[in-house]
C-alpha cells in the first residue's frame, strides 16, 4: 500500500550500505549503522530548503502576530470574515502557515517507511524491497557491539522478529540501547528548547495558551516519550532518532545565524538610508518661496537685486515716482498734484488727482472758479 515510501527509503539505505560496505565490509554492523544514519542525513539535506522556508514563515508569522490579534478582536463574532482577513494579511506579507509543517509532514512517512523496512529483515527472507537475499542475511547476522539492529528489548504485536530469533542477548542489547535512549531524549529536549527560545522573542505568541501547552509538550513530554518508548523500538530506529536530532541542532544553528545576519544587514541599510536623507546638524531647511516674494527669492538666490529694484533702477522711476519715493501703504489715499496753470481757489491751489487726464481750465476748474466769484 505504501510501496511509494518503502522503495525510496530502502533504495537510499541500500546505496549507503554499498558505499560503507566497501570500506568496513558488507557484513559489518558499522556499515549498517552508518547506512541508517546517512539515510537520515540524505533526507534532511533534501528538506533543507523547505526548512529554511519554514523558519522564514515562522518569522513572518511572529511579525504579523500584533495585526492578527487586532483582527481577532475586531471580528470576534464573525468567523468567516476573520478567516478572509487572515488569509488576506498572510497573502500580503508572503506568509504561509502550512509551509512550516512541510518538513515535519515529510519526516513522518520516512520514519514509518524505515520502521517497516527494518521489520522486514527476517531470517530466511529472500528479499526486502531493494535488498536481496544476501543483504537480508547480512543484516540479520550483523551486530553493533553485540546488539542486533533489527531487534527491540520489549516485543510487541508489531515486532515480527524477536531478539532470540536474531541470535542476540538481552544484556548486550540493553548496554547499547540505554545510552542511545538517553541521548535521544536529551537531544529532543535541547532541540525543543532551542525552538522555544526563538519563539520567546514574540510576546504575543507567548501569551497564547495553546502555545504554552505545545511548548511544555515539546520540552518535557516528547523527550520522556522517547526514553520510555525506546525499549519498544528496534535499535536502528534509535540511531535514526539520535542522528535526526543532531542534524536538526546543527541545521538550526546554521539557518538561524544566516537569517539573523540578513535581517541585521537590512536594518543597517535602512538606518544608513535614513541618515543620508536626514538634514545635517546646523543646516537650515530650504524653503521654496513663491508668489509675492518670488522676486526677492530669485534675487537672493542668483546673487542679484530683486526684479522690482532692477526695474526701478533701469527706468529711473516706478509709476512716475522717483526711485527714492517711499512705497505706498495699503489703504492710503491717492496723492493729488496741482495742475499747471490752475488758479488758486479760496486761497488754496486747485488740486486734481494724480495721473488724471484733462487740460488746464477744464470743466472741473471752471465750476470752482464760478463758486469763487459768487463768494466774492
Amino acid at each position: 500500500m505504501l510501496n511509494f515510501i518503502y522503495y525510496p527509503v530502502s533504495f537510499i539505505m541500500w546505496v549507503w550500505h554499498k558505499a560503507f560496505g566497501f570500506v568496513f565490509g558488507a557484513d559489518s554492523g558499522v556499515s549498517w549503522v552508518l547506512a541508517v544514519i546517512f539515510l537520515v542525513f540524505t533526507l534532511r539535506a533534501i528538506l533543507y530548503k523547505p526548512f529554511v522556508g519554514q523558519v522564514r514563515s515562522m518569522r513572518k508569522m511572529q511579525e504579523m502576530a500584533p495585526e492578527m490579534q487586532k483582527l481577532r478582536k475586531k471580528y470576534a463574532n464573525d468567523r468567516q470574515k476573520l478567516g478572509q482577513e487572515m488569509q488576506k494579511l498572510q497573502s500580503e506579507n508572503g506568509a504561509n502557515p502550512l509551509g512550516g509543517c512541510l518538513p515535519v509532514l515529510v519526516q513522518v512517512p520516512v520514519f514509518i517507511g524505515l520502521f517497516h523496512v527494518l521489520r522486514e529483515f527476517k531470517p530466511g527472507k529472500t528479499e526486502n524491497y531493494f535488498f536481496g537475499a544476501d543483504e537480508v542475511r547480512s543484516f540479520v547476522d550483523s551486530d553493533f557491539f553485540g546488539a542486533k539492529l533489527g531487534a527491540s528489548v520489549v516485543n510487541t504485536q508489531y515486532s515480527t522478529t524477536t531478539l532470540a530469533e536474531l541470535g542476540g542477548n538481552l544484556t548486550s542489547q540493553l548496554i547499547v540501547m540505554i545510552p542511545l535512549m538517553i541521548l535521544a531524549g536529551v537531544f529532543t529536549h535541547i532541540t525543543a528548547r532551542h525552538s522555544v527560545a526563538r519563539q520567546a522573542a514574540n510576546p504575543a505568541a507567548m501569551d497564547n495558551p495553546q502555545t504554552a501547552i505545545m511548548q511544555k509538550l515539546m520540552l518535557y513530554v516528547f523527550p520522556i516519550g522517547v526514553v520510555v518508548g525506546g525499549p519498544f523500538l528496534p535499535l536502528a530506529i534509535l540511531f535514526y532518532w539520535v542522528s535526526n536530532n543532531l542534524w536538526t541542532l546543527g541545521q538550526q544553528y546554521v539557518v538561524y545565524k544566516r537569517i539573523d545576519a540578513e535581517e541585521a544587514e537590512k536594518k543597517e541599510q535602512a538606518t544608513a538610508q535614513r541618515n543620508a536623507l536626514a538634514p545635517k546638524p546646523g543646516q537650515k531647511p530650504q524653503r521654496d518661496v513663491r508668489g509675492t516674494t518670488n522676486g526677492t527669492t530669485n534675487g537672493t538666490t542668483n546673487g542679484s537685486a530683486p526684479a522690482d529694484e532692477a526695474d526701478a533702477d533701469t527706468n529711473g522711476s516706478v509709476d512716475g515716482e522717483s526711485p527714492s519715493a517711499p512705497a505706498k501703504k495699503p489703504g492710503a489715499k491717492p496723492v493729488t498734484k496741482p495742475m499747471p496753470g490752475a488758479k488758486p481757489v479760496g486761497g488754496k491751489p486747485a488740486n486734481r488727482p494724480a495721473g488724471q487726464g484733462g487740460r488746464p481750465g477744464g470743466g472741473g476748474n471752471r465750476t470752482q472758479a464760478r463758486k469763487g466769484k459768487k463768494r466774492r
